[in-house]
């Protein structure tokens, strides 16, 4: 369990956190959620010691070890197998299964041992890095996109061994349906600050949008009475017979506290431009196949149609050829055989993984936005730079300077410049955050033309897709349903293969493992009682929380009405309720410390089996 004390932290003009403070509960899984640039991964190198704060306090428990993925690739050693048994401690050195357990789970193979680390691709390089983190068995796991490069079969996989994880997990992804699948709390940096719930990122958007809508229904009151003292004051200062009642107003003015506007960050927020067509039948494709070379074969006799209004999705695991099926389709490829016929009226747009290369690092943001249509007007050119959160000067930055995910909105934003109604999307949500990604959600879905779309993100695959192309062993074969019919008629042929990992293995000793079971059990019989105790106790706080905000706004309100009695009985209330926020705190304590106690003899008798 890891407590921060009120962090604050500056980049030069740019404030990221101002009194931040956070305490992680035993067991909690948490999602961390914000706008990019938020200082999501900033705060992860505090608590990593990686980064110094400006001020306040990380306190770590002793003995309270934290594991985080590297993305820096650097191997050592001649086989897999080895590499990975790199991570094992010198008492668990000979343990080499736990480490194959962990790299089968994460889809590599028995032939694979043996292959020397820096022959796999990239995305699975990252996933030799995430096994050596997982066989560790860290106390704590602060997971920075580990999603990057895996594909819909390790996701699910890697859901259920985090799931299962007995200690904390922080998690920073832009998957919104892994981090809900696997995390217990959603907390987000909001205004400089930590907002923490218990639930998913649904429950906790929900929750920050009804509190920024009382926010907002108390300042307009608050500024109504500001107005109403404002024009008394105005009205009777220069009269001998109001003078006095005007100072007394003017000190009532003086004494309020002004509530502050409330700060929003830039959000994504658009509509593809759809070109109308008269084509009941905007694409068709006919025994299509694809190979580098005859012997190489990537898909073979894929035929399909698509509308208008409809959305194919193409799964399926990395390598297979999702993307070269898509780059066949925008004619960037030329299949080996097979036809491709497209209505006259069809105008498409590509969002290639690619793409991002070919824009011109010379360029501003403008000029590749305006390169995709010349006749826009600039005042066009810079609305469409807008609505990609280049307001102002950042419409000008030049490409060479921005981001991987600001990269990924110019190309948008070039899609948005043309009228097209058939787009071809290969994994537009890499690099967009959650917000970002719910916009261009609700754009697919509300996009009148045809989508066919390349991507892990099982949510965005049961809201947009009504057809898919699925990638499995055998090459690539048309599904005629949605995503979740075709979990529930044929589903991923991998996982039924994939051995099961547990998170923490102790030993293959089948007494141990027999006396470890009971230990869990009698830790579990000891503990729920204290959770549901310690769960109940945060929710009556938050609740008594929330009134006391509500009851501090009405004391400000009736100290200027006059009512001494009805003052008098709130303050009164208010007094009772802060102290009986104080008295469940201490509760808290005394229930939280009981629960860690009890969990920590518990691993220390389950580590010495």
């Amino acid at each position: 369990m890891i407590q921060l004390q009120n962090i604050s932290k500056n980049f030069a003009s740019q404030e990221l956190f101002n009194n931040l403070n956070l305490k992680l509960n035993a067991g909690n899984r948490t999602g961390l959620v914000g706008r990019n640039g938020s200082g999501k991964s900033t705060l992860f190198k505090i608590i990593l010691g990686e980064e110094s704060a400006d001020s306040g306090e990380v306190i770590i428990p002793k003995n309270y070890k934290i594991g985080t993925l590297k993305q820096h690739l650097s191997f050592s050693e001649s086989t897999l197998r080895e590499e990975a048994a790199l991570a094992l401690e010198d008492d668990m050195k000979y343990d080499v299964y736990r480490v194959e357990k962990i790299l089968f789970g994460l889809g590599f193979t028995q032939d694979d041992l043996g292959a020397n680390p820096l022959s796999f691709s990239g995305g699975y390089q990252i996933r030799i890095n995430l096994a050596k983190l997982l066989v560790t068995e860290p106390n704590l796991l602060l997971l920075d996109e580990p999603t990057n490069y895996l594909d819909i079969v390790s996701l699910r996989w890697l859901t259920n061994f985090l799931r299962s994880f007995e200690g904390e997990v922080i998690l920073i992804t832009h998957n919104r349906n892994f981090m809900d699948g696997v995390c217990t709390h959603t907390m987000g940096i909001v205004r400089k600050k930590i907002e923490i719930i218990q639930g998913n990122t649904h429950k906790f958007y929900e929750q920050l949008a009804s509190s920024d809508e009382h926010y907002q229904k108390q300042k307009l009151s608050q500024e109504k009475k500001v107005k109403e003292l404002e024009e008394f004051i105005a009205k009777n200062k220069a009269r001998a017979s109001t003078a006095a009642l005007a100072q007394s107003k003017v000190k009532q003015l003086e004494k309020m506290n002004i509530m502050d506007d409330l700060a929003f960050d830039n959000t994504l927020a658009f509509d593809f431009n759809f070109k109308e067509t008269p084509a009941k039948v905007m694409l068709e494709v006919e025994n299509l196949s694809f190979g580098y070379t005859p012997q190489n074969i990537l898909f073979k006799n894929i035929s399909f149609n698509i509308k208008c209004g409809e959305c194919i999705g193409i799964i399926g695991k990395n390598g297979k050829g999702k993307s070269t099926l898509l780059n066949t389709l925008a004619g960037e490829l030329k299949q080996l055989s097979g036809n491709i016929n497209s209505h006259p009226s069809v105008e498409f747009a590509h969002f290639g993984q690619t793409n991002i290369a070919r824009l011109n690092p010379k360029a501003t943001v403008t000029d590749e936005i305006h390169s995709a249509n010349t006749k826009l007007s600039t005042q066009v050119i810079r609305s469409i730079a807008g609505a990609m959160m280049f307001s102002g000067d950042s419409a000008d930055k030049k490409v060479s300077l921005l981001s991987g995910g600001e990269k990924s909105r110019v190309m948008l934003g070039q899609i948005l410049a043309r009228d097209v109604n058939l787009l071809f999307l290969d994994e537009p949500t890499n690099h967009l955050d959650i917000e970002s990604i719910e916009a261009l959600t609700e754009a697919i879905t509300n996009f009148e033309g045809g989508v066919i779309i390349v991507t892990h993100s099982e949510e965005m695959l049961r809201r947009v897709c009504d057809r898919l192309i699925i990638f499995a062993k055998d090459g690539a074969e048309y599904f005629d349903g949605g995503y979740d019919d075709f979990l529930s008629k044929i589903g991923w042929e991998d996982e039924e293969e994939v051995q099961k990992v547990k998170a923490t293995p102790k030993s293959n000793n089948k007494e141990s493992k027999k006396l470890r079971a009971e230990l869990v059990r009698e830790r579990n019989k000891l503990t729920s009682p204290l959770k549901k105790k310690v769960e109940k106790l945060e929710s009556k706080i938050m609740e008594i929380e929330d009134n006391l905000t509500l009851h501090h706004q009405e004391l400000i309100e009736l100290s200027s009405s006059g009512d001494s009695a009805s003052l008098m009985e709130l303050s009164k209330k208010v007094s009772q309720e802060e102290a009986e926020v104080e008295t469940l705190f201490e509760s808290l304590e005394i229930a939280q410390t009981q629960l860690d106690e009890v969990n920590e003899e518990y691993d220390r008798k389950i580590s010495s089996l």
